[in-house]
């Protein structure tokens, strides 16, 4: 990923925060069958190996998930959105502006080691499930199914664990605009209801 300076993000920490708020990433790995990508949900465990550990699972009928790459780069995006030069104050005092688009990345690559002992799937079937249900007014458990069901709905499913070696994280806010010019694009954003991308700009602002 091109990373110029001003937009690097290399704190670990707002790394794993960025990636356990998104949860859900593009799984793309490469071997006989070329360029193959996944998109699923990932669940970090930041305390493990040098930058943590991924884990998720697969549909056994994916490719994929039947070439059992070593190597893969999970690709997490964040709050993104397009930035209309109009709302630069720099356009009406010299016009010198062109379009953009701004929005946060990590990308996250590793060893896998694929997970098919059913016990070992069933946890990690539990953790994702406790982990996207504890918003819900009445949590959904695994153990709501009959279990015969679950046993079959795991047979169709491969789990896999990336250890991170490699994490990178971009962060493209506006931060080498004028400050006006950040206030303004903030403006155009929240105007559209793009909170979200709205409020990475003011904290990554030099100004913040």
């Amino acid at each position: 990923m091109y990373v110029p300076p001003h937009f690097l993000q290399s704190d670990p920490a707002a790394l794993h925060a960025a990636m356990d708020t998104i949860a859900f990433a593009t799984l793309v790995s490469h071997g006989a069958d070329g360029m193959l990508a996944s998109h699923v949900p990932l669940l970090l465990d930041a305390a493990r190996g040098a930058h943590g550990v991924l884990r998720g699972h697969l549909a056994r009928a994916n490719p994929q998930a039947r070439q059992k790459p070593d190597q893969a780069l999970a690709i997490f995006l964040g709050p993104e959105g397009y930035i209309s030069p109009g709302w630069y104050a720099s356009k009406r005092e010299h016009g010198k502006v062109v379009p953009t688009w701004n929005y946060i990345a990590v990308h996250a690559s590793g060893r896998l080691r694929w997970i098919e002992d059913g016990a070992e799937l069933l946890g990690l079937v539990h953790d994702l499930t406790e982990r996207h249900e504890a918003g819900q007014a009445q949590p959904w458990a695994v153990s709501d199914a009959p279990a015969d069901f679950i046993a079959g709905m795991l047979r169709g499913i491969i789990g896999f664990e990336l250890e991170i070696t490699g994490l990178q994280g971009k962060w493209k806010l506006g931060q080498n605009r004028q400050p006006a010019d950040i206030a303004g694009s903030v403006a155009g954003l929240r105007g559209q209801g793009a909170d979200d991308l709205a409020d990475a700009m003011e904290q990554a602002s030099p100004m913040a």
